[in-house]
């Protein structure tokens, strides 16, 4: 399974998923996209598997991920601050993976229905839904 965490800024959501994911699951290959170096690397830090930085490398890994987790912004362009080209956009919300997107409500983008909750009660949504995502993969194989 190709599973990929893409965060821009500093880091911090996508770090914070990488690790908890890797405390949950430490078998699972997770591959870090950052829009910028300080992201990756802080992804890496937190135990992400490879890692790489920038619009290619979403571009080319989002073609054939089996499952994309990341914030809401990475399905439009010019979000995070416009860390997103509207190719990594493009890229990945034309996808096939399943993406889990963790709603922010901020950067003039409001997402009705979506709880008022802490980056830490979205990440842990997060980690249950990549658990329902590999069990019913697995089960199937």
């Amino acid at each position: 399974m190709k599973l990929i965490v893409i965060d821009g800024q500093g880091g911090k959501m996508g770090k914070a998923i990488v690790e908890q994911l890797k405390k949950a699951h430490p078998e699972l290959y997770i591959i870090a996209l950052g829009t910028n170096s300080l992201a990756t690397s802080s992804m890496l830090k937190a135990g992400a598997d490879a890692g790489a930085t920038g619009e290619n490398p979403v571009i080319v890994n989002a073609s054939n991920a089996d499952l994309i987790i990341g914030p809401v912004g990475i399905v439009m362009a010019d979000a995070l601050l416009g860390e997103i080209t509207p190719a990594m956009a493009n890229a990945v919300s034309s996808s096939q993976a399943l993406k889990i997107l963790v709603p922010t409500n901020r950067c003039s983008h409001y997402i009705v229905g979506c709880k008022s909750q802490s980056l830490s009660e979205h990440i842990k949504e997060v980690i249950e839904q990549v658990e329902n995502f590999c069990l019913h993969t697995c089960s199937r194989s």
